[in-house]
C-alpha cells in the first residue's frame, strides 16, 4: 500500500513550486508522481506529420519525488504525515498522524 495514490489532495513541500496544492494526475513508479499543475515544464516538440503531431512549445507536467509532496489534511488545512492501521475488520486503511483520522474507507 502506498502513502500517496492517484487522486489524493497533495501539497508540495519543497522546490520552486513549494506551498502548492495540486491532485495527482498519475503514479510513474514508485519514487515519483505526476501533480496537476505543478512542475510544469516547457518541452520542445518536432513536428511529426505521419503521426498527425504538431510542433511547438508544449507545456507538460513533470514527475515530481514522492518525498517533496504530502497529503492534505481537509479537517487541519495543513499537510499531514500518513501511517497505516488495520481495522477491525481486517481492512488495511491509511490515517493522518496528527488527529488520527482515516483517510480512506
Amino acid at each position: 500500500m502506498r502513502r500517496i495514490k492517484t487522486g489524493d489532495e497533495v501539497v508540495v513541500i519543497g522546490g520552486r513550486d513549494k506551498g502548492r496544492r495540486g491532485r495527482v494526475v498519475r503514479i510513474v513508479d514508485e519514487e515519483r508522481v505526476v501533480v496537476e499543475g505543478i512542475n510544469v515544464v516547457k518541452k520542445h516538440q518536432k513536428a511529426n506529420p505521419m503521426r498527425s503531431v504538431a510542433g511547438g512549445i508544449l507545456e507538460i507536467e513533470a514527475p515530481i519525488h514522492v518525498s517533496n509532496v504530502m497529503l492534505f489534511n481537509p479537517a487541519t488545512n495543513k499537510p499531514d504525515r500518513v501511517g497505516f492501521r488495520t481495522l477491525d475488520d481486517g481492512r488495511k486503511v491509511r490515517y493522518f498522524k496528527s488527529n488520527k483520522e482515516v483517510v480512506d474507507l
